[in-house]
């Protein structure tokens, strides 16, 4: 039986408080940076100069803030994964719709410092299967990610996962391709370390021309219904790096989980 709306914003609602009550715990202090707004940080690597979808990282910015009232940085920023700049915040977004270059020796030590240290990665294939079966960026950014994590495996998340409840209450994953039910990560410590997605979310965030502008890819086989579940999954991830790494004066946690009790629907 689906779940009330009520029932629903309730049990969302117990499981954003939670997060962010644990958050709020002292914490030693960490190499990244002061965190206190969600920055989908594109991550580059090779000859990479962008996202697959360019203007994906700043509408998921747009979406996260008008959504949540969490903190965001509107213009994200790039990274090299060689850059020492990649320990600035906990979080990075790597997508792509071709196969990846071998990492350097410098881009291999860059990723695994920023996992070690608690970053989040989000893998994000632009170009898989129908079927959601992995593209060629996919399947290559796995294998360039073991050589990074060479003792981790990936392991299958689902709707029993807290990024499936940090903000609203998913069934499973979807984006721009519906693919599997479900999404795989590097769990290290409890924490999700390092998402992937064969399911395309940016190209279902994608606008052309900006906020305002008409969506840039049609969304298969699901529609808008399918494109706001995928934008829905999209926060869930911000959410859950924000909940893992959240400044900790939370001067936003407050009204923050308040608008959220205002403005919470259930799932179409």
């Amino acid at each position: 039986m689906r779940p009330s709306a009520r029932g629903t914003a309730l049990a969302g609602g117990l499981a954003l408080v939670a997060c962010l009550l644990t958050a709020s715990i002292p914490r030693p202090a960490r190499a990244f940076g002061d965190v206190g707004a969600f920055d989908a940080r594109v991550l580059l690597t090779g000859s990479e100069t962008d996202a697959a979808h360019p203007d994906a990282p700043a509408q998921w910015a747009i979406e996260l803030e008008g959504r949540t009232s969490a903190p965001v940085r509107r213009r994200p920023l790039k990274v090299h994964a060689d850059e020492p700049a990649l320990m600035d915040e906990p979080f990075a977004y790597w997508s792509g719709d071709a196969p990846v270059a071998p990492l350097t020796s410098n881009e291999i030590t860059g990723l695994r410092r920023f996992i070690a240290l608690g970053g989040v990665l989000l893998v994000d294939d632009a170009a898989p299967g129908e079927d959601g079966a992995p593209g060629a960026f996919g399947r290559t950014a796995r294998a360039e990610l073991a050589r990074v994590l060479p003792d981790s495996a990936s392991i299958a998340i689902g709707p029993e996962h807290v990024i499936f409840r940090t903000f609203y209450l998913l069934r499973r994953a979807e984006g721009r391709v519906l693919g599997s039910r479900t999404l795989d990560a590097i769990v290290r410590g409890g924490k999700a370390s390092v998402v992937f997605a064969e399911h395309d979310i940016g190209g279902a965030l994608a606008r052309s021309g900006g906020a305002t502008g008409n969506w840039e890819l049609p969304v298969t086989p699901g529609g808008n219904a399918q494109r706001e579940r995928a934008v829905r999954l999209a926060v869930n991830i911000a959410m859950y790096v924000l909940c893992s790494n959240y400044k900790d004066d939370q001067v936003h946690a407050t009204y923050l989980m308040r608008h959220r009790a205002l403005s919470l629907s259930p799932e179409p």
